[in-house]
């Protein structure tokens, strides 16, 4: 696993704990990046910007998932999944790290945490809004028909097979 893996990897298990567990303190999760990157400063920081990025763009990286996961809410997602795309979804949008490493640290990510379906899953999400981003065509497309495409989540589906 590379450098730059590893911190994707640690990022990966802050936002998760951020999502389940958001009433732990700052501190214990900046001493787990420390900690789990063996104290290497490059590592740390650049562990730091994506972790700080991901959460100053959630809202935006949240949209940008729910509009292009056509029939998944992110609240419906497994928690793995939803982190892994945000991350991902995150460095497409807001970062220049290439869009092909971004989806294969992505996959590797979900194969390592996620389902046995995770990693196509987040492949085709981040594939998509990938060409999404860099077809200028496909973007005012999507704009113009972005409500029309993407199918409401059925609950009641759900609410009945669990019961």
């Amino acid at each position: 696993m590379s450098r730059r893996s590893r911190a994707r990897e640690i990022v990966l298990q802050v936002l998760y704990q951020d999502d389940l567990n958001a009433d732990q303190p700052e501190d214990i999760r900046l001493r787990f990046i420390n900690s789990r990157l063996n104290h290497d400063q490059a590592l740390i920081n650049f562990a730091r910007q994506l972790l700080a990025g991901v959460r100053e763009h959630q809202e935006e990286v949240d949209n940008r998932l729910e509009k292009t996961a056509r029939n998944w809410r992110l609240s419906r997602m497994a928690a793995t999944d939803r982190n892994v795309l945000r991350l991902g979804a995150y460095e497409i949008l807001f970062t220049d790290t290439p869009d092909r490493v971004v989806i294969n640290e992505a996959i590797e990510l979900a194969k390592r945490y996620g389902t046995n379906n995770s990693s196509q899953f987040v492949n085709g999400v981040l594939d998509r809004l990938m060409r999404n981003e860099s077809d200028p065509e496909n973007k005012a497309e999507s704009a113009d028909t972005e409500d029309t495409e993407v199918s409401p989540v059925d609950d009641s589906a759900e609410s009945e097979s669990s019961s």
